[in-house]
């Protein structure tokens, strides 16, 4: 069964016929009160998140915060139901951009429905793409790196080498790319970690690295990454490349298995 994070103030009439539809066409709803610490517990229930507006959480900055940067770090929909007026004061707090839909009261559930439906679909697709770990002690240069790449694949950033390492002991991502000169734990250090652990030995590992001399890339190249880019490419060069070896990938795959 499918969740549906509902998250209103207090439980109305209106809310209970929200749930009640919902419910009928298949989701389980996780209802909530508008509580950073409350949606923290429950936010990997669903990809969907649904805010039934009100005065409490329009005045709830914290709270708005919160919810806006988990849908731009975790890839949620947004799901918006509210007046006119409460939606264009949401507006004041939110970019359009994580706002996935809005449905003004009142509510035309038939539709409300399909979309949750489409969005649930999307996910269950999202699910199937490739994973990339994206390692930098840039923050902006992983935000900008991720909204490049995450209409192709699954995304997950980390601003540490010792984030990675947490990280790729509990999932395997199809390819890492990693940031060659970060502070405290370096990318060869990682690199070097990785390759020691048989769990983790044959992710592949693309350098990502600022510096374009000859001297600079034998460099990286002598460790023996699967590639490396240049931090100053283009964003057609960046996603080329990762087509690029995830194609010959499958390619060698198909060809160990024929053999």
């Amino acid at each position: 069964m499918n969740n549906i994070i509902l998250v209103s103030q207090g439980i109305s009439f209106m809310v209970n016929a929200i749930v009640k539809n919902i419910e009928e066409n298949g989701f389980k709803v996780v209802r909530l009160d508008p509580s950073v610490d409350g949606l923290e517990k429950i936010k990997d229930q669903s990809s969907i998140i649904v805010v039934y507006l009100s005065d409490a959480i329009l005045d709830d900055a914290e709270f708005l915060v919160f919810l806006k940067d988990i849908c731009i770090e975790e890839d949620k929909f947004l799901v918006i139901l509210g007046n006119a007026n409460e939606v264009e004061k949401l507006e004041e707090h939110l970019p359009n951009r994580i706002i996935s839909s809005v449905f003004e009261r009142p509510i035309d559930m038939k539709k409300f429905v399909e979309r949750l439906q489409n969005y649930t679909q999307a996910t269950e697709e999202h699910h199937h793409r490739q994973h990339l770990l994206l390692v930098d002690d840039d923050p902006t240069f992983l935000k900008m790196m991720k909204e490049w790449l995450s209409d192709l694949y699954n995304v997950t950033i980390v601003t540490s080498g010792a984030q990675a390492m947490m990280f790729v002991a509990e999932h395997h991502p199809d390819l890492i790319l990693l940031d060659y000169e970060m502070p405290v734990t370096s990318g060869p250090q990682v690199l070097e970690m990785l390759r020691s652990e048989t769990s983790t030995g044959t992710i592949p590992v693309f350098f990502l690295t600022g510096k374009d001399d000859r001297e600079s890339v034998m460099k990286v190249l002598s460790l023996n990454p699967e590639g490396y880019l240049l931090k100053s490419s283009t964003r057609e060069r960046i996603r080329t490349a990762i087509a690029d070896f995830f194609a010959k990938q499958h390619m060698e795959r198909a060809e160990d298995k024929q053999a």
